[in-house]
């Protein structure tokens, strides 16, 4: 981060805590920024630039930070994100060492599905607890066309085999956008309540390298919800939400749910409780954060644990209120999604 956080007025607790009462216990570890789609809201059809060997953090490294975070700093939740998780060698090794931490955390991942047919129950066998899958669309010449590639059987194959596999509850992430696939709310949720999965719909967010984002091509929450209800009865569950992103809503009465992640109109960041490892070992306090703060450095010099865990502890307690997408002065990250780590 640009400068060393003021932490003179930081309560003297192990906790990732921050100035405004929240506790991160989630941690988001990305693995990789590389991606074997090119999606059309996220990357360029060539890519990008992607990380060197010698940048990306180790198994051990990656591990070691785990365990800092698990023992040291409470954390109770790891969702391994990419790029593509998939693409990261050993990964299943990474998975059983994570397991293996105690307390043991709970572990999900977030894939776009491809390679998830073959590997779905080493996953499964490795420690993960669940998966979420991206899924746009369900027209395999509209998939093409977002995605930049012809593998929508890849992906369908890959979400029954996580269901065979037990990585329950399998969720369904979708991004509709304006004039692209903004007409398939319906079958996507008819899709995921047929087939056991769980969908969630995410607000479109300015995160794309090409900064192409526009609030007139978002489909905003309410918009989704309105299509929703004209084929469905929506009632909101009563569950507290607690930290979690998504407001969630029973399908005719249930036991089906949907959720509908509303980052932009209905920011949710009072009860944030992530904290963001980059694949080259970089804090983020929050997704659009414009600063970092860089462990590998630390792991590379031979700082001890403690000191890792204090500059994890300072980067959180410099969290903002909130992530200022709405703020007349609001820009993007210099590191786009695939880079941040979803």
């Amino acid at each position: 981060m640009r400068g060393t956080p003021d932490v003179s007025a930081r309560p003297d607790s192990p906790l990732l805590v921050d100035r405004f009462g929240r506790v991160a216990k989630d941690l988001r570890v990305s693995l990789t920024d590389r991606c074997n789609l090119r999606c059309t809201y996220c990357m360029p059809a060539e890519g990008l630039d992607w990380l060197q060997k010698d940048e990306l953090l180790t198994d051990d490294e990656l591990i070691r930070l785990m365990r800092i975070a698990v023992v040291d700093l409470g954390v109770t939740d790891i969702r391994f994100t990419g790029g593509e998780p998939l693409l990261r060698r050993g990964l299943e090794q990474v998975i059983a060492a994570t397991a293996a931490l105690e307390p043991r955390p709970r572990m999900s991942m977030t894939s776009n599905g491809i390679g998830l047919k073959r590997r779905a129950q080493s996953l499964k066998d490795a420690g993960l607890n669940r998966i979420n899958v991206s899924l746009d669309t369900l027209d395999p010449d509209r998939f093409a066309t977002l995605t930049r590639r012809d593998r929508i059987t890849d992906v369908l194959d890959g979400l029954d085999a996580a269901r065979e596999a037990g990585l329950e509850p399998v969720k369904v992430n979708s991004v509709l956008m304006r004039g692209m696939n903004e007409d398939e709310a319906v079958p996507l949720l008819r899709f995921c309540v047929e087939n056991g999965y769980q969908l969630r719909f995410i607000e479109q967010m300015p995160l794309d390298p090409q900064h192409g984002w526009t609030r007139t091509n978002m489909v905003t929450a309410d918009e989704i919800l309105t299509m929703l209800s004209s084929a469905y009865t929506l009632t909101p569950e009563e569950i507290p939400r607690g930290g979690a992103p998504a407001e969630r809503w029973l399908v005719d009465g249930g036991p089906a749910v949907v959720g509908v992640i509303a980052s932009v109109t209905r920011p949710f960041c009072a009860a944030c409780d992530r904290t963001r490892l980059t694949s080259d070992g970089q804090i983020r306090n929050c997704l659009f954060s414009q600063g970092e703060t860089d462990l590998r450095a630390l792991l590379r010099d031979g700082s001890p644990d403690s000191a890792i865990a204090d500059a994890w502890r300072a980067t959180m307690w410099a969290k903002a209120a909130g992530h200022g997408i709405n703020d007349a002065g609001f820009s993007q990250p210099d590191r786009p999604m695939s880079a941040i780590g979803g």
